[in-house]
């Protein structure tokens, strides 16, 4: 089970928002590279980027905090980004600096040949995020409900060829109320590719519950305010996963 520390960033700092609000927006660090550096530190496996600014333009605009970023870790650990990757050359842009994987939210719902070609032209490097509450997929930042069964629309992206979900409750995010495992178990259960739980992780119970669930297809969590706050301490979190995955 992998811990992903998450980095959102907003005009080139690091910070956390609340229930997807720009203006809702704490600061954690202001060198996002040397934030980096501390989780890699601290034993991360892997790095989750939101370019929240892109995520609203519908472009990357955080491209040198990006780039610090890879040229601090990213020859060893895998990056993954997500937020305003809506073209190819966005993509190839992306990977060509050194990105692991690249995340594709609204623009998969939006514009599903995009995300068929992508998965044609990028092979294993495409995670689609889907951000639901009660079962149906929002996009836009969260700003607009689809009618769409957050199911079914991962099906069809598994045929794709994506090589994960990242699936976010978005009720809980930022509100440190505990990750939805029963939503996020019957998305891993209905899919043959790694589900990564997103959405509300306060505390190492919730990476016990996650463990309990891991063999449904439940890879990893993204940790996002918890660990920021101190109300989660990453290492022990991660160590925690790794001892209850050896049993």
């Amino acid at each position: 089970m992998l811990i992903i520390p998450a980095i959102d960033l907003k005009d080139g700092q690091c910070v956390r928002l609340k229930q997807g609000l720009m203006d809702e927006a704490t600061v954690f660090n202001l060198d996002p590279a040397a934030q980096a550096r501390a989780w890699v530190k601290q034993g991360a496996r892997r790095l989750h980027l939101v370019d929240l600014n892109g995520a609203f333009a519908g472009k990357p605009k955080n491209e040198s905090a990006i780039k610090a970023i890879l040229a601090e870790v990213g020859d060893e650990i895998p990056v993954q980004l997500g937020g305003g990757i809506r073209d190819l050359d966005t993509i190839e842009r992306c990977l060509d600096d050194g990105l692991s994987y690249v995340i594709i939210g609204t623009a998969a719902v939006k514009n599903p040949g995009f995300l068929h070609d992508a998965c044609g032209a990028f092979p294993g490097h495409i995670i689609v995020g889907l951000d639901a509450k009660e079962g149906k997929v929002a996009v836009d930042g969260w700003s607009k409900m689809t009618g769409h069964d957050v199911i079914d629309l991962a099906k069809k992206y598994e045929d794709y060829g994506v090589e994960g979900i990242i699936y976010t409750d978005i009720g809980r995010d930022g509100m440190l109320s505990g990750i939805n495992v029963d939503a996020t178990v019957k998305l891993a259960q209905a899919l043959r590719i790694p589900v990564i739980a997103s959405g509300g992780l306060s505390s190492l119970d919730d990476i016990k519950a996650l463990c309990a669930v891991e063999e449904e297809g439940v890879a990893g969590t993204i940790a996002g305010r918890a660990v920021y706050d101190g109300s989660l301490d990453f290492a022990a979190a991660q160590k925690l996963a790794d001892e209850l995955g050896k049993k």
